[in-house]
């Protein structure tokens, strides 16, 4: 398994860029009371270069996270008796999906049956780019591995465990106990469901299946509600920047983590949250572009 050190950069912006040439974003989530999920992914997204956030939510939730920030657009979907997207939600998803480059699911969505169903319409589609966090993650560890989800899977994705999802999703895929260290759990996994792991935590691990990145920024302040929800974001913006799945995860968690450390200077360990990382994300482009 190779070792990744050299960070990948993003390519310098065309003067004569417009929004449509910096990537479009889907971000798909929320229920009632977990607006802020879904919200914080786009506002990521969007100090991450994305040119165009479109946040689709339950329609119950969409005023409020409409309200949050007037830089995304939102899309209502129909929601169910728990206020998280009803199966009709596939449906419209898959009619966006020709005018977004890259779809992030899960942050805030529930469990419900629309949102498994929508999950595994769009983990069906062929060269779909797809990060999967939260309960996304949820549905498909409740999936089962080999004749569940993975048996549908034909999109390219990025998975985002912390730790305790990483292991629902290992004893959803795999028989034997899940390896204590840490590389090798996400090469593992990442090998056996031919996607991108983004294994969290203290040292963030990327694999592949062939290459490991383990990142060294970011800080014990970031242990906070919402923090995964803006790496999230990052990682959707760099994807529709034209950055391959895997240096797109690798350069989102090394500016995420130095946005942290950013932010940890200003607000310290204790008092950081999920937002003041998103307030250094500018700070930690400029640092890791020098």
């Amino acid at each position: 398994m190779k070792r990744i050190t050299e960070l990948p950069k993003l390519a310098q912006r065309p003067a004569d860029g417009h929004k449509g040439t910096f990537g479009k974003v889907l971000i798909v989530g929320g229920s009632v009371g977990f607006s802020g999920a879904p919200a914080l992914v786009g506002k990521a997204a969007l100090r991450s270069g994305a040119g165009l956030v479109r946040v689709a939510i339950p329609a119950s939730i969409q005023p409020v996270v409409a309200a949050i920030e007037p830089c995304y657009t939102t899309v209502a979907l129909r929601d169910d008796a728990n206020g998280q997207m009803a199966p009709e939600a596939a449906v419209v998803l898959m009619r966006m999906l020709a005018d977004n480059g890259v779809i992030a699911f899960g942050p805030g969505a529930g469990t419900g049956a629309g949102v498994k169903e929508t999950l595994l319409s769009l983990i069906a589609v062929s060269g779909l780019k797809l990060v999967i966090d939260a309960d996304g993650l949820n549905v498909l560890a409740s999936c089962g591995g080999s004749g569940g989800w993975l048996a549908k899977k034909k999109a390219d994705v990025i998975l985002t465990p912390h730790p305790g999802e990483m292991r629902r999703l290992w004893q959803s895929a795999f028989r034997k106990p899940m390896p204590e260290n840490r590389e090798e759990c996400a090469a593992q996994f990442a090998s056996k469901t031919k996607s991108i792991v983004v294994l969290k935590g203290a040292g963030t691990v990327v694999a592949d299946g062939e290459k490991v990145y383990v990142n060294d920024t970011g800080n014990p302040g970031m242990a906070t509600a919402g923090s995964g929800d803006v790496l999230t974001g990052v990682i959707a913006a760099l994807i529709g920047q034209e950055l391959s799945l895997f240096d797109a995860a690798v350069l989102g968690v090394h500016v995420h983590g130095l946005a942290g450390d950013a932010a940890a200077k200003i607000h310290g360990q204790v008092s950081m949250i999920a937002a003041d990382i998103i307030t250094h994300l500018g700070h930690a482009f400029i640092q890791a572009t020098e």
